[in-house]
């Protein structure tokens, strides 16, 4: 399967361990409508079934995280029915490093 970014693939490989079924980019979400088209989407990089989340994994760029932070801030107000977490770069470090699906699954849902 082909990422968009490195982060994404090891992310995967790591849910694959625990055996944390995963889809990749499997829904785009319109945030922003105008002129009878779609001006803004915001396509979460994956979708964990067993934990109903969509995960946005973001790297420490300050210009990406705001982008992101925005977008997700606006699938919520829009999709209030659907749960979206967005991990930055400390946080996709931390879930690396653990070792306990328990505690991996409690922090993606959190």
């Amino acid at each position: 399967m082909s990422f968009a970014h490195y982060s994404e693939k090891i992310f995967s490989e790591h849910l694959d361990l625990f055996n944390i079924q995963w889809i990749y980019e499997p829904t785009s979400f319109p945030l922003k409508w105008g002129s009878g088209s779609i001006k803004m989407m915001f396509t979460p990089d994956f979708y964990l079934p067993e934990l109903d989340v969509y995960v946005e994994i973001t790297t420490m760029n300050q210009n990406l995280i705001t982008k992101k932070q925005k977008k997700l801030k606006l699938a919520k107000k829009l999709y209030p029915n659907k749960n979206f977490k967005l991990i930055n770069e400390s946080q996709f470090y931390n879930f690396l490093n653990s070792d306990n699906e328990v505690l991996i699954k409690k922090a993606i849902a959190s």
